[in-house]
């Protein structure tokens, strides 16, 4: 076949071996069984994963690994093509009903599906036995008991800025409101100055280190070495849990409770795939995409290259769970009960804003009552803009 039979479609991903190896593998795959189609994937960091302007992303790239609260913008502004108009209604049903928490429906907004979850994750806990062993320290069960293994120097805990704005939301609903079910309010003060002040408390318990790590550089540290022994909230990533990916393998499972009533409730993440608008092969690209997310092959060939399926099936499957020291089904009912952050046009600008924000009160301190009104301002702003499709 020549060079000019050739149909190129590119990719864009993020930088670790759940995001990126799984999409390389899959698109090996896919041009054994199709010769005529070649697909190239890049990377981008975690950061900007969560940050990065999808509007240049579409520009780039054919086929788009992204984060759900993206979805409001690309619907708004057309950046993806719309996967219904694609995919069979019976293929995106069996998506549905085989979704790890509300993570298909994520990737929808306004009556269409713009995005197939293929990834799925939340904070979970993380812990290596042998090092609670060695201290003669138990897993904790409640916020008591976590604060105390916390001031043993064993407690490690991701505190970069959107690692702690996503804590924020999670010990705000924990302290009885959701984030952003208030109109313009992010949160009630009473819930907001508790929700910041606990979590102050605790990384304050923790070495200064954490708050320069994200979820990836987390998990690394607690399965290579050092003293801290437990992670209570980490977006989970099951590479760690499975033989020779570290020097250690972690053990996870759910949240502590906060209070006797309440267990901790964290905030969905994991990931989605969707087809830019302006591809010039959306056939193709959703035949892709169809394929990276169908129950065959998540179980199999995404789980084998180190993804982190999205669908249902591979989270109780037997094979993944024997292979990943059951970081499935360990984890599968905190992913169930997971906080959805906002989709709406306008969101991920309060984010961008609001996080390092939280981070600096983290850091430094200050009043948590005028924080909270910043935050207010600046969630009333997107709103408004986003109302007037000015963003």
């Amino acid at each position: 076949m020549s060079s000019l039979d050739q149909k190129i479609l590119r990719g864009i991903t993020w930088n670790h071996t759940r995001g990126y190896l799984p999409m390389a593998a899959t698109a090996q795959r896919f041009h054994e069984l199709h010769p005529e189609v070649t697909l190239q994937w890049s990377v981008r960091s975690l950061q900007a994963f969560a940050d990065e302007p999808l509007a240049r992303l579409a520009e780039s790239f054919d086929l788009l690994v992204i984060d759900h609260p993206s979805i409001g913008v690309a619907a708004e502004e057309g950046l993806l093509a719309p996967l219904d108009s694609l995919l069979d209604a019976e293929f995106l049903s069996g998506q549905a009903a085989h979704s790890v928490g509300t993570s298909h429906r994520s990737y929808a907004h306004e009556g269409r599906q713009w995005a197939l979850a293929i990834d799925a994750a939340a904070p979970i806990s993380g812990w290596r036995p042998d090092l609670l062993d060695g201290a003669d320290a138990a897993v904790p069960q409640n916020w008591e008991e976590l604060l105390e293994l916390a001031k043993r120097g064993l407690v490690i805990v991701p505190g970069l800025a959107i690692d702690s704005l996503m804590h924020l939301y999670m010990l705000c609903a924990a302290a009885g409101e959701e984030p952003f079910h208030f109109g313009d309010r992010f949160v009630s003060r009473e819930a907001g100055v508790r929700a910041l002040r606990i979590l102050r408390e605790l990384l304050l318990l923790c070495d200064p280190a954490c708050l320069k790590r994200n979820p990836i550089r987390t998990w690394e540290a607690l399965a290579s070495g050092g003293r801290a022994a437990y992670c209570p909230f980490a977006y989970g990533y099951s590479n760690y849990s499975r033989r020779g990916y570290a020097p250690h393998v972690l053990e996870v499972g759910g949240l502590v409770h906060f209070d006797k009533q309440t267990e901790l409730r964290s905030v969905l993440g994991g990931a989605g795939i969707a087809v830019s608008k302006k591809c010039a092969l959306p056939d193709i690209a959703a035949a892709y995409a169809r394929m990276v997310a169908s129950p065959e092959c998540q179980r199999t060939l995404y789980f084998d290259s180190g993804g982190q399926p999205g669908h249902r099936s591979a989270w109780v499957d037997e094979e993944t769970n024997r292979r990943a020291n059951g970081f499935f089904e360990k984890t599968l009912s905190t992913l169930d009960q997971t906080l959805l952050r906002p989709r709406f046009n306008g969101y991920l600008v309060f984010q961008d804003a609001a996080a390092p924000l939280v981070h600096q009160y983290l850091v430094s301190g200050g009043s948590e009552i005028e924080l909270l009104a910043k935050l207010d301002r600046l969630l009333k702003t997107e709103r408004h803009l986003s109302a007037k499709g000015i963003v």
